[in-house]
């Protein structure tokens, strides 16, 4: 999966990827880095899957260059 392009928004940014080109990924800033908040899924796309919003929450960060800071967030158990 690759990033196609990305927009920052009032509250967060919007962004696309090659794997669901209909469907922008709405992220929102928490802390020093972007997480998903909401996927504006269409029907012409494939259904996204858990690792799929993984791999784009760590390409987006990577892109903005707060990998750093979302690889060493802490995970809620």
């Amino acid at each position: 999966m690759e990033l196609i392009d990305y927009s920052y928004k009032r509250r967060g940014m919007k962004a696309w990827f090659d794997d669901y080109p209909n469907s922008p990924v709405i992220l929102r800033v928490i802390g020093h880095y972007y997480i998903i908040y909401r996927i504006l899924w269409s029907e012409s796309d494939p259904v996204v899957k858990r690792t799929d919003l993984i791999e784009m929450e760590k390409l987006i960060n990577r892109e903005l260059g707060t990998e750093q800071a979302y690889l060493s967030r802490k995970r809620m158990g």
